[in-house]
């Protein structure tokens, strides 16, 4: 009764949904209603980075939920969790990155960021990139790389123009008509594609050449999962405005948008405004968002992240697997077809582990697990996913 009511009334996005019926989640696993134990490679898709229900983090909640939910517009009252969370974000950016704002998803800071862009420089073009993924609102949609996903939805945004991530020709269509370049410093959707040495540095410089604003969608490498706290930081390119959600709230929707105040301040003047949200900063996301945030500056869960991605890329040698791309703990595996990545996941599921897929790329599946998995599951989990290879290759 409850698959078939959510399979035909919860509206949904693909004709064959994983389907699992949750009865709890704790740690690195989920449990489902006949009881069955699933160890967790996905985190919610990057986004249960301490794992499910943490102990600080719901703890956090249920101290808010006694003061008190939501009670203005964003903007308009002194919230302590807003404060709070805001301090300790800042405090791990540059110095230039001196205002947030908080929205309640990823794609709400990209939406937020095109305007500012807009707002801030006077220009209208916004240049992405082929291949990139940066939500499904309208905007965002404007600016992915893929038109397949796009083409029943248009017209959509004017002036938005893709080149091609990692080729270093192409950097010269940024102009000085350009308002902002908007990139993921590991491409998500496409399978965890990492940039080219110097890449990231050459935007950065003609950026700074034609006076355009880089935008770093770090919605799935912030908060620790690339091994450092956010991934700019791996390839010492500072962006103009950071934009965060996914992992930022250790299981709760939240995001935001960080930049300058010269910057930030052109959305509530001239006129006002110029960006609202009723439900952004939200208390309860805040403080669950500071509690996750406390504890990765607080423990050794960033500085493992280096050594469980050597153990999985170690692990993970068979004739199947073509390349593990990514960086930490965000890896792409490719294996030789669409076809085997589908029995990949789905004998994972039967076997006890959650895999998934990527939009942009059928031949690849996706670990990206809390970054609080053990060393002992990860060993775990290589053994099962050696196991689903090898049955695949004797079939």
């Amino acid at each position: 009764m409850s698959k078939s009511f959510f399979l035909n009334h919860i509206a949904q996005t693909n004709t064959n949904p994983l389907s699992i019926h949750v009865k709890s989640a704790k740690g690195s696993y989920i449990k489902d209603i006949n009881g069955k134990k699933y160890l967790d490679l996905v985190a919610g898709v990057s986004a249960c980075t301490l794992g499910h229900c943490h102990p600080k983090v719901t703890s956090a909640i249920k101290k808010q939920c006694d003061k008190y939910l939501h009670v203005m517009v964003y903007g308009e009252f002194i919230q302590d969790p807003q404060i709070y969370l805001a301090k300790s974000i800042l405090s791990l950016l540059p110095s230039n990155f001196d205002n947030i704002y908080f929205v309640n998803s990823g794609v709400e800071s990209i939406e937020a960021s095109i305007k500012l862009a807009k707002r801030y420089t006077s220009r209208s073009e916004i240049i992405s990139f082929k291949n990139s993924y940066y939500g499904s609102t309208s905007g965002a949609l404007s600016i992915m790389g893929d038109d397949n996903f796009k083409k029943k939805y248009k017209p959509l945004i004017s002036d938005c123009n893709q080149i091609n991530y990692n080729d270093f020709t192409s950097i010269s269509k940024i102009s000085k008509k350009t308002a902002a370049v908007v990139i993921e410093p590991i491409q998500g959707a496409s399978g965890f594609i990492t940039p080219k040495d110097g890449y990231l540095n050459a935007i950065r410089n003609k950026c700074n050449e034609t006076k355009t604003l880089l935008i770093f969608d770090e919605i799935q490498t912030g908060f620790g999962r690339t091994g450092n706290f956010f991934g700019f930081q791996s390839y010492n390119v500072i962006p103009d405005i950071l934009c965060i959600s996914k992992g930022m709230g250790g299981g709760m929707s939240i995001g935001a948008f960080c930049s300058s105040k010269k910057i930030m301040k052109s959305l509530s003047e001239n006129p006002q405004l110029g960006h609202i949200t009723t439900f952004g900063g939200h208390p309860i996301g805040c403080v669950a968002a500071l509690a996750t945030v406390k504890e990765l500056m607080n423990s050794n869960i960033i500085s493992q992240i280096s050594e469980k991605e050597k153990i999985y890329r170690e692990g993970l040698k068979h004739p199947l697997i073509k390349k593990i791309r990514g960086k930490g703990l965000m890896l792409a595996i490719e294996l030789e077809s669409e076809i085997l990545c589908r029995k990949f996941v789905k004998m994972g599921l039967q076997r006890g582990i959650i895999t998934f897929f990527f939009l942009l790329n059928n031949t690849s599946v996706r670990i990206s697990p809390p970054l609080t998995i053990s060393i002992l599951e990860i060993k775990k989990s290589i053994l099962i996913i050696k196991q689903i290879l090898n049955d695949l290759n004797y079939n």
